[in-house]
């Protein structure tokens, strides 16, 4: 996908789950368009292989689900980038596919404290830094499960609405700042993630898209980055769709 050349110049970029799917591949325009950008993920040997791909990349491994770990990973990459202006939340799970009668309470509280308390961990840690620069874009990455509410995905399509009200909570806290929060809700792309969901699930998801296809990473990621640069500068507590026609609201 062609981008913006130096949009995101002397710009400092962290983007959980960023070594792979959407977020590397935001992280890889990031890098084309002049900016520099930390990848957090709990998988090391993950990051490094992200690295042959975008070799700029920086890397911290990192559980967002560990507040305190959190709190740490945001110390480093400060020390490493010198600030940070941007925050792109991709780290997810799915959870098994299941009625939510079904459904253990072990499952649903990994899915909860990944997709959720990990979005509120990292946007905690890194806006008092943002607000000390003056200047800072956040962008939660939410769901159409988070306004439809898939069936069999009781967990996902919770924690993806909580992403969604987290967001516009911060948002209307900050909008008097020059930091923004705002929250993108994808229908299903095609990553590594499907490789957690029942093929029953994938066929529901793609029964429900009226342009009859998956979306793609960069699709995704394109909207991302609008979204965490200068021009989106008079919108926040804002939820940007990418569904193929899916979201009625």
């Amino acid at each position: 996908m062609p981008g913006f050349a130096g949009r995101f110049s002397g710009r400092s970029a962290v983007i959980t789950g960023g070594a792979s799917g959407i977020g590397l591949a935001v992280a890889q325009r990031i890098v084309d368009e002049g900016g520099r950008v930390c990848v957090w993920d709990r998988d090391p040997g993950q990051i490094e292989q992200a690295k042959t791909v975008v070799p700029a990349l920086h890397g911290v491994a990192v559980d967002v689900a560990d507040a305190a770990g959190v709190e740490s990973a945001a110390a480093r990459t400060l020390e490493a980038l010198g600030g940070v202006d941007i925050l792109v939340t991709s780290a997810a799970i799915t959870g098994p596919n299941m009625t939510t009668w079904n459904y253990s309470t072990e499952d649903w509280q990994k899915v909860i404290d990944i997709n959720i308390n990990g979005v509120f961990y990292c946007n905690k840690a890194l806006v008092p830094h943002m607000l000390e620069r003056n200047y800072g874009r956040i962008v939660n990455i939410a769901s159409i499960a988070g306004k439809e509410g898939n069936p069999n995905a009781s967990a996902y399509s919770t924690s993806k609405a909580a992403v969604i009200g987290l967001t516009k909570s911060l948002g209307k806290e900050l909008a008097k700042t020059k930091v923004t929060v705002n929250c993108v809700t994808p229908a299903a792309v095609r990553t590594a993630i499907f490789k957690q969901m029942s093929q029953e699930h994938i066929d529901f998801m793609l029964s429900k898209i009226p342009m009859a296809r998956f979306g793609e990473v960069d699709e995704v990621a394109a909207l991302i980055c609008w979204i965490a640069s200068e021009e989106c500068s008079f919108t926040t507590a804002a939820v940007f769709d990418v569904s193929g026609g899916r979201a009625t609201y």
